[in-house]
Parts: C-alpha cells; structure tokens; sequence
C-alpha cells in the first residue's frame, strides 16, 4: 500500500514513512496513515519512551539550520 507523501509530492510506503529519519519515522506519519492502519500502537511495539520523545514531542529544526547541517556534513566528508 501507498500514499501521497504531503512532504515529498510523491508515493511512498509505510516503510518509508517508519524509517523517514534514519532510526525514527516521519513526524507526521500519525497524520498520513492514522486512518488506513493503527499507526500509534504499531509504533509504540518498536519505539522506546526516548524516541518516542524525540521524534513527536520535540520541534523540528527550522529549515536554515538543517541546511547549514547538511552542507557542514558535506563540507566534512570532502575533507576527508
């Protein structure tokens, strides 16, 4: 099964939207799928109390510092 990613524009899976963020899913993974399959308690299964505060409870980076992060990243592993 797939949906319209709001974020992306495109299809994705629910495996992709678990996974979106490395080792947590996409923040607003409860507010695409809540209504096709029990998202919440399926997450909660794999999700300690720690991610599951980190990845819901937290604010998301604004887009400048995740920009400046991203290209310090890049900047990193050219120098190496």
């Amino acid at each position: 099964m797939a949906l319209r990613c709001p974020r992306l524009g495109g299809e994705i899976t629910f495996r992709y939207c678990r996974r979106e963020q490395g080792d947590l899913p996409c923040r607003m993974i409860h507010r695409c799928w809540e209504g096709l399959i029990p998202v919440e308690e399926h997450l909660r299964e794999f999700l300690t109390a720690e991610e599951w505060e980190r990845c819901f409870n937290t604010s998301p980076k604004d887009k400048m510092t995740t920009i400046l992060e991203i290209a310090d990243a890049v900047r990193k592993r050219g120098n190496t």
